[in-house]
């Protein structure tokens, strides 16, 4: 086992922020962690990496319990955080230098790890450019290269694609993929659901301090309360069609919009063909069905969108 939490506690004053957590992270998998702001994401990370103790409860990583834990052990992690942690007046090179040195690389392999980092987050024609002239995108990638300078067994990325361009968001992307063919194991944090399909083999979902949900993102669909959503298109505005359709058993909500028909069922309903059977008077243009979607199970977990609000907070 990489890491484990078990029924850990923090308090801030009056707030309790982790609520008997636990938490399980097994070698080589990308574990996602997920919750709406304020769930305790970023305080459980802080307790896992050590930064902050745990009122009570217990952590260890790599088997050895977190309090206290000898630097030796803290030297096996990367921490990519929120805010950018960089020095914006020393070139790029010179920040990979300066944290590789901190992890005790020297000379020649020193050399050789920095340049390997800036060609896989493809900074090797910006290497003696200092990050205040970088694009938010760009600072994103050295943050994380800083991260992983020593080759951490566990590398643990918090919102890594907050506020950058969509390009600079599929080379992370693919970067932490190629990580994870490599056999690092990641823990990946972020307010947007389609990265954590992508990268994530396993998801927990916190509230409120707690995990209410964890396992593959198809074991966490396959939960979701909704089992289908139908959306249909009709040649004309038909608000006769919405209140009959409301009327089909199964039916949880019924939102038209124009021309626009979009009905989300119970698990279990299967009634397509009776929603279609409603729009028979009407001219039809098209029909769409999805399945629950990650961001489906979110909702029916939480009762909460993933992007309600900005901030973590504790």
């Amino acid at each position: 086992m990489v890491a484990t939490m078990e029924n850990i506690v923090k308090r801030f004053k009056a707030h309790t922020a982790l609520d008997h957590m636990n938490l399980t992270i097994q070698p080589g998998e990308t574990l996602g962690l997920l919750g709406p702001n304020g769930a305790g994401k970023t305080t459980a990370i802080r307790v896992l990496t050590g930064l902050t103790n745990a009122d009570a409860g217990e952590t260890r990583l790599f088997g050895s319990e977190m309090r206290g834990a000898a630097l030796a052990i803290k030297r096996r992690i990367g921490v990519v955080p929120q805010d950018l942690a960089l020095y914006e007046t020393l070139s790029a090179r010179d920040n990979l230098n300066y944290f590789g040195r901190l992890y005790g690389i020297r000379g020649a392999e020193l050399k050789r790890r920095v340049d390997e980092v800036l060609e896989v987050l493809g900074l090797t024609e910006v290497a003696k450019k200092a990050p205040k002239k970088f694009s938010g995108g760009m600072k994103r990638r050295l943050n994380i290269g800083c991260a992983i300078i020593h080759k951490p067994e566990l590398l643990i990325l918090d919102e890594p694609t907050v506020g950058i361009d969509p390009q600079s968001r599929n080379h992370i992307l693919d970067f932490v993929e190629g990580m994870t063919k490599q056999g690092t194991t990641v823990l990946y944090t972020s307010h947007y659901m389609e990265e954590v399909e992508r990268v994530c083999s396993r998801v927990l979902i916190m509230d409120a301090g707690r995990v209410i949900a964890n396992g593959t993102v198809e074991e966490l669909t396959k939960a979701a309360i909704f089992e289908e959503t139908v959306t249909l298109e009709v040649r004309e505005a038909a608000p006769g069609l919405s209140e009959s359709v409301k009327k089909v058993q199964g039916v949880q909500r019924c939102e038209p919009d124009g021309r626009t028909l979009t009905v989300t069922s119970a698990a279990g309903s299967q009634n397509l063909a009776r929603i279609l059977e409603c729009a028979t008077p009407y001219i039809i243009l098209s029909v769409a069905a999805k399945r629950p979607t990650l961001e489906d199970a979110f909702l029916a977990l939480t009762g909460k969108k993933l992007r309600d609000t900005g901030g973590e907070g504790q």
